[in-house]
Formats: C-alpha cells, structure tokens, sequence
C-alpha cells in the first residue's frame, strides 16, 4: 500500500484517560472556529501528515513561496491558527493552552512554538494568484485576525459532527483497501452533488485503478454551493444505482475549501494519498471560483512538484457531445464545439433555483429528482 505523505501516518489522538485529566485542568481555554477545529482533527487523524501541528512562520513562509515545508516536503496550503492581537498577548511560547469549539467542548492540547504576524497580500498572491476580494479565499484571509499561533496539537475529544458516519479516518480507509485487496485507488474530490461528467471522470479511474475513494467536502463552502447533507444523499442514490459493488468507498472530507485553484489541487491529492489513495483525479478548474484560474491551471502545476508520491489522471473536459451522442473529452471527440454541450455545477445550480428541468445528459434523472426534493434547503 502507498505509504503516507511524509512516510509516516500522524496519530495525535490521546489516549482517554490522558484526555479527560485534561478536561479536569485548569489550562487556559481558547474558543476557535469550526474551520479551525476541523484543521486540528485532520492534523490528529493524519490527514495531513506529516502535519503534526500548526506551521511555524518558517515552514508558513516556506509553503507560500515554495509550495514545500522547510524540509523539502510538498506542501501547497498553509494551515494555520489565527488569533487576534489582544488575545495572542495572553500567551508565551512553551505555554500549554486547550482549544474548544465554539460550543465550549475540549477539543485538543496545543504547545505553543511561535506567535507571529504574516503578510496578507504576499500569502494572497501566492497561494490564490490573486489580491482580490472577490475571492472567497482572499476574502476570508483579508479577514482574518492579524496573529497566528504555532505549535504540536494532540486531539482531547472529536469534534462534533452532524455526519459522523461518513467522516472516515485514514485508518479506516486503508484497512478496507487492504481488506478488499486493492493495489490501485483513485481519488475524487467534489464539493457539489455529482453529475454525469462527474460520473465520467470517476468511472474511466475505476477503469485505470482498482477502486475508487469518492470524497466530498462536507466543511466550509460558499454561499451558492451545496450543503453538504444533499451531496451526501445523491451520491448514495447514484453509487447505490449506477455502480459496481465494492468497486467504491465513499467517505466525506470534513474541511473547508479554499477555492485555491491549482494550489488546493496538489493538496486534495496530498490529503487523498494520506487516505490510501495511489493516483488523484484532476479535472477542470479543479477548486476554482469564477475566472480567477485557466482551466487547466490544476494540470500544469503537478509538473512542479514531479515527487510529490501521487499519481494524478489529468482529465480533460468532459461534455457531451450531440454528435458523438455521449459524454467525451477532446481527447476522443473529433467534433467542432457547436455541437458540444458543457456540464457544470454551476447549470445544475440554476437549473434548481429557476425550478427548470434538466436534460439527463446532465443529470441522473434520480439524481436531480433528490436535489429537487430539497428544494432551496439545498443550498448554502
């Protein structure tokens, strides 16, 4: 089986007589956000190993210029722990604190290694190719408070989770690839309920690999996006109708997006092959936003970072084509575009909100008949 990123899976999950001496303590208590807290049970978990932790201004620094941590190791977002100014003045470096959740629950011990200030528009530029604040990410970033906490975190309790079920360990996936005697798995990373292109991609992986992990994210999202209980539901409804048994694990990445294009491409892979996986899907405009990225952007940047130990399936398109009379890429497609038909979220989107129907090229007709059901609880 692959090994980890790093070559070692990260476990800080405390044993539990260690964490509830510590839910006893009278640490200092720091309250930090859901996107904050799902970062420390994907550091704890091993999602992002070798991750032990949140960076460092040096290996920050290092992944914003680099796209490596001072150790060389690929790594293309930086994770991070922002704190406002007057409270970083509360703590030293080598002070021990416990983080909770905004509902006062103890989720995880932090050593604190640094307390820093870092420079926006220069994280901006690098990671999202762009200072504007019509990007999600930049946005949330320019946001932000203006200090960040480093340090080793240990994961006292799992955050609580409305899709528990779904939120699959890396452990836990490697065991059922081995258990089902797989030696090649595909990753696929979604945010949105899955259409026919979608199924396109995941279907000519399952024709290259073993098996395939179908991932979505069930974290932070944009206003617009899908919540996350309406892609969990048609995916089941499609994996359940229209897919080979045992051919598929489908688990939900519980994080947020970035909408980092190119950049969050590499880490979807990172974080896939953490999972188990041996190669990573990369289609269009991979965790792109509007037309801040080429739609090939996601493609060309795994040529820089050639060790990064994944393989990714550059895949092209797909549309479908009247002519050919299918979903094709133009790999295969000998067609001009006047006869190509482009399949996106963003059709399925309005297709929803404007009560239209939906050609089933597109769309699974039971599919779309779940999203539909939903109606505007669908969304975001």
């Amino acid at each position: 089986m692959i090994e980890p990123h790093g070559g070692k899976l990260i476990d800080r999950c405390l044993p539990k007589t260690k964490a509830e001496s510590l839910k006893k303590s009278d640490l200092p208590r720091l309250v930090c956000n859901v996107d904050t807290v799902l970062d420390i049970e994907k550091i704890a978990i091993g999602a992002y190993s070798p991750l032990k932790g949140f960076m460092g201004k040096d290996d920050l620094s290092s992944v914003v210029t680099k796209m490596r941590l001072t150790d060389g190791t690929p790594w293309t977002i930086p994770i991070f722990l922002p704190i406002n100014e007057k409270e970083a003045k509360k703590y030293s470096k080598g002070d021990e604190i416990i983080i909770q959740d905004e509902t006062g629950d103890d989720i995880a011990l932090m050593k604190i290694s640094e307390i820093y200030s870092f420079h926006r528009k220069k994280w901006a530029k690098n990671v999202y190719g762009t200072d504007s604040t019509r990007h999600p990410g930049v946005k949330r970033l320019f946001d932000m408070h203006g200090k960040l906490l480093a340090g080793e975190v240990w994961m006292i309790d799992n955050p609580a989770l409305a899709f528990e079920k779904f939120n699959l360990f890396p452990e836990e996936t490697r065991k059922i690839i081995k258990e089902r005697g797989w030696k090649t798995v595909s990753g696929f990373q979604t945010r949105n309920a899955p259409h026919r292109a979608h199924e396109y991609l995941q279907k000519l992986a399952l024709s290259l690999t073993d098996g395939v992990l179908i991932h979505p994210i069930i974290g932070w999202k944009k206003d617009g996006d899908f919540r996350p209980e309406i892609v969990i539901k048609s995916y089941q409804t499609l994996i359940d109708k229209y897919y080979p048994k045992n051919s598929t694990i489908f688990a939900g990445l519980a994080t947020a997006m970035r909408y980092a294009g190119p950049r969050e491409a590499v880490f979807h892979a990172i974080i896939r092959k953490n999972y188990g996986c041996t190669h990573f899907i990369v289609g269009r405009d991979h965790a792109g936003v509007g037309d801040f990225y080429d739609k090939y952007d996601a493609h060309r940047i795994f040529d820089k970072l050639p060790d990064i130990g994944v393989i990714p399936l550059l895949m092209r398109g797909p549309y479908f084509c009247r002519k050919c009379n299918e979903i094709v890429s133009d790999k295969i497609c000998p067609h001009p575009e006047k006869w190509h038909k482009h399949i996106s979220g963003t059709m399925v989107r309005e297709s929803l909100a404007k009560n239209k129907p939906l050609p089933e090229y597109v769309m699974r007709k039971e599919v779309f008949t779940a999203l539909k059901r939903a109606g505007k609880n669908g969304f975001i």
